[in-house]
């Protein structure tokens, strides 16, 4: 329990404004949910006055009213930047009421305006067409957090205050959100925040006991059981329980007001003499009753304390005079004539109770993205890979991407905002570069073998962020995003997907905000994909999986883009493009092994603006000649574009007279048309790529599938012919990979033979050879463990001249 005989120094007479305001906010809460008009009950409810259709959530509201109530008040004592995320779902009215209500909502939205006109507009907008939803989207000024799909909201608030010294994220966290796994990783927390460095989070787990339809389990665990396990987590909790408005006043302020003094003093002692350790962070427990200040029961059933409050306590209002009259006594026991003048605003002693300006949450910058300062890129030509003859050169191709991150670390020490995000493989996806110039960030005790520190690269001051969590890794980025600074979340391919929901939500709610004039562009969400389907070595099967290239594909074309740079400059070129672009999510393909490479710093920047390109000098097309090539091979990703050069090789050596184009697509969203993606090549350009009519042979890095939805549109898309990944894999040779899926250079060669309109001298001697190599391949790596000499060592050579 909090300390009650402490907060006997809280005035009485700031209690009664505070519960007074809180009454306001539930006001408008219900508000929101049930009317149409009337809006401030000048006149008896008629059914008129009713929504024709109820949707929305009550049941959490009274919680997150009463926490924003008193942080409020916290900020007005102490002048601290502090961001609210609310993590319970469908908490939209209720954050919407309080960002009303201080002021904020009013300036953003004009025409919702402070007084019973804009009070009415307020209640007609809420889950009504062309209104708001019912979560603390985009459109709520004040939101980093949709509180929509549930577990993200701590790892949110968690990023959000890294490298933001001075912010407080004031995170709610509901009890049945509580229930998820990314919620249940989340309470890691203060092991990765540096206090001498970092701001700070505030958990408030509010338990209500209940969800939609039962229990929750922590609701339903003792007070004590839940202070250990947040306390084992490394938090100092304070539990705030009770029905008793009063008594939770008192006891909620005097929380806050330790839980501020904590954080300060923590921070203090940290930037005064160094950090030694994790800081144990306040949180606070605060256990009320779901649907307070609701209807006790309704036709007989209880409701307030119940799951029954969570969504519209009062169904049927319309049609049940009963249960208009109880919305009525419900509403007017806020007594709405003492919190609103005769004009419909706020009456000025409730009015005072908010901050100004931008201490205001619904305004506090942080929370719309600002200031956000652009990065500055280092010349590429330091990290620039000279391939020399084409394709004779091999190296790994993300180690100068960890390069180019590193000189980021370095250039941004003075004012830092940038991260690299990734789950305990910063070194196994070739970047670890990023050591040179700052360590991982840990701030639990040495253990056995890394108490050197040196070896292990891990300290307190460390801003390399890692932990084996995917959902903790992408949702600290997005926080640090949404706050205005800069980041990749690099992970093994297969296992991006545990966070793929995460990137669907994420790219909805940029979607939304760019409709939104008043919010700012944010850095773009960078995804780098890496130990791929095609090269998992002695990972096997269960470590192969392209399937987020499909999730990006389905969101919108406004706000997604999917690169597959084919060697290390075309990454360099990438790289360069995400981190300085906004409103973005970009996913990068591109396996970490050692791989050829093929273009200069130069024709990767004219590559990648290209997003598609025909690569001249690996087919043999006379430039003098009219006639389309008896086939295209075209390639997207690093390995299907070795495939296909090999293909191309075989080809032009075997077959005479063979007319081969090559085409190398680095930006997959060039290829639908550009009325479904902004990239999407005009005709003119798809023509001169793949011709009009000719047979098309595409080694593609994902599911063939994926790349034939990107066609849609496109005439003539039978005449593509895609190998990509087909759920075959194993812990195998490099080479066997691409045979067991069907995409190996023999396989390709064999569709481009079918394929050709025309049969010429020494196909048949090819595809036999085709044939019989994929015989002696399967034979060969059984009795040697590798791949055949001619695999291991091919490198491209030029055509002969024709």
């Amino acid at each position: 329990m909090g300390n009650t005989e402490a907060a006997e120094a809280i005035p009485t007479e700031e209690l009664v404004l505070l519960h007074r305001y809180w009454n306001a906010a539930n006001y408008l809460t219900v508000a929101q949910i049930y009317l149409q008009e009337n809006p401030l009950l000048r006149e008896p409810l008629r059914p008129d006055h009713i929504k024709p259709r109820l949707l929305g959530h009550w049941g959490t509201g009274p919680g997150l009213s009463l926490i924003y109530v008193h942080l409020n008040r916290m900020i007005r004592r102490t002048g601290a930047e502090v961001l609210f995320l609310a993590g319970p779902g469908h908490g939209g009215p209720a954050v919407v009421a309080n960002v009303y209500l201080e002021g904020t909502y009013s300036e953003v939205y004009p025409e919702i305006s402070q007084d019973a006109a804009g009070l009415r507009r307020l209640a007609r907008q809420f889950s009504t067409p062309g209104g708001i939803g019912s979560h603390v989207g985009p459109a709520t000024p004040g939101s980093i957090h949709e509180g929509g799909e549930l577990g993200y909201s701590l790892m949110h608030a968690t990023g959000a205050v890294m490298d933001n010294p001075g912010l407080i994220a004031a995170c709610v966290v509901g009890d049945g959100e509580a229930e998820t796994g990314p919620l249940a990783a989340s309470w890691d927390a203060p092991f990765f925040l540096n206090p001498a460095r970092d701001g700070a989070v505030l958990p408030i787990l509010h338990l209500n006991g209940h969800k939609i339809s039962g229990p929750t389990v922590l609701g339903r665990r003792s007070d004590q059981d839940v202070e250990a396990m947040l306390h084992a987590r490394g938090w100092d909790p304070v539990t705030v329980s009770g029905d008793d408005p009063e008594q939770v006043h008192r006891e909620l302020a005097t929380a806050l007001d330790g839980a501020y003094a904590n954080i300060r003093g923590l921070q203090e002692a940290a930037r005064s003499n160094g950090v030694t350790g994790a800081a144990r962070w306040p949180a606070i427990i605060l256990r009320t009753p779901k649907g307070w200040t609701g209807p006790e029961s309704v036709d007989g059933s209880p409701v307030e304390g119940t799951f029954r409050s969570h969504q519209v306590p009062l169904s049927g209002v319309k049609d049940n005079p009963e249960h208009l009259a109880l919305l009525e006594q419900w509403m007017r026991s806020y007594e709405p004539e003492t919190l609103f003048d005769a004009d419909g605003r706020l009456v000025p002693e409730l009015a005072a109770l908010a901050p100004e300006g931008t201490l205001r949450m619904g305004s506090v910058p942080p929370a719309n993205g600002r200031p956000s300062v652009p990065l500055e890129i280092p010349d590429l030509k330091r990290y620039a890979v000279d391939p020399g003859e084409r394709g004779s050169t091999s190296s790994e191709t993300t180690k100068p991407l960890g390069e180019l991150f590193r000189d980021l670390y370095r250039s941004t020490e003075e004012d830092p905002r940038f991260r690299l995000f990734c789950p305990d493989e910063t070194n196994s996806n070739r970047l670890g570069a990023v050591f040179e110039a700052s360590d991982r960030c840990l701030l639990l005790p040495p253990g056995g073998g890394d108490d050197a520190g040196s070896s292990d690269h891990i300290s307190a001051g460390g801003r390399v962020m890692e932990v084996l969590s995917e959902h903790l890794c992408q949702g600290w980025l997005e926080g640090y995003l949404l706050s205005g600074r800069h980041g990749f979340f690099a992970s093994y391919e297969a296992f991006a997907m545990i966070s793929a929901s995460m990137t669907v939500q994420h790219a909805k709610w940029l979607q939304h905000a760019r409709d939104l004039d008043w919010r700012s562009p944010i850095p773009s969400l960078n995804i780098l994909l890496t130990s791929t389907c095609w090269r998992n070595d002695h990972n096997g099967f269960s470590h192969q999986g392209p399937g987020l290239i499909d999730t990006v594909l389905s969101l919108s074309g406004e706000v997604t883009r999917i690169y597959l740079p084919p060697d290390t400059n075309t990454l360099l070129a990438t790289a360069e493009h995400a981190l300085l672009s906004t409103d973005y999510v970009n996913l990068v393909v591109v396996d970490k092994q050692s791989h050829p490479q093929y273009l200069t710093l130069e024709e990767a920047r004219a590559h990648a603006e290209a997003g598609a390109s025909v690569w001249g000098w690996a087919g043999n097309e006379r430039p003098e000649g009219k006639a389309d090539p008896d086939i295209v091979l075209a390639s997207a990703g690093d390995i299907p574009t070795e495939e296909t050069l090999a293909a191309a090789w075989l080809l032009q050596r075997h077959v005479r007279d063979v007319r081969v184009r090559v085409v190398n697509i680095m930006d997959a969203m060039v290829l639908p048309p550009r009325n479904t993606h902004p990239h999407g090549l005009d005709d003119v350009t798809f023509s001169s790529l793949f011709t009009d009519a000719c047979d098309v042979v595409v080694a593609w890095h994902g599911y063939a599938r994926s790349f034939h939805q990107l066609l849609h549109g496109r005439p003539h898309p039978e005449r593509f012919h895609v190998r990509g990944y087909s759920q075959q894999g194993t812990t195998t040779t490099p080479f066997d990979m691409v045979v067991l899926n069907r995409m190996s250079r023999y396989h390709l060669t064999l569709e481009a033979l079918r394929r050709m309109p025309r049969r010429l001298p020494g196909a048949d001697d090819l595809a036999e050879l085709c044939n019989r190599q994929l015989e002696a391949h399967a034979v060969y790596i059984r009795e040697h463990f590798e791949d055949l000499p001619e695999i291991r060592d091919w490198i491209w050579t030029s055509p002969p001249p024709p």
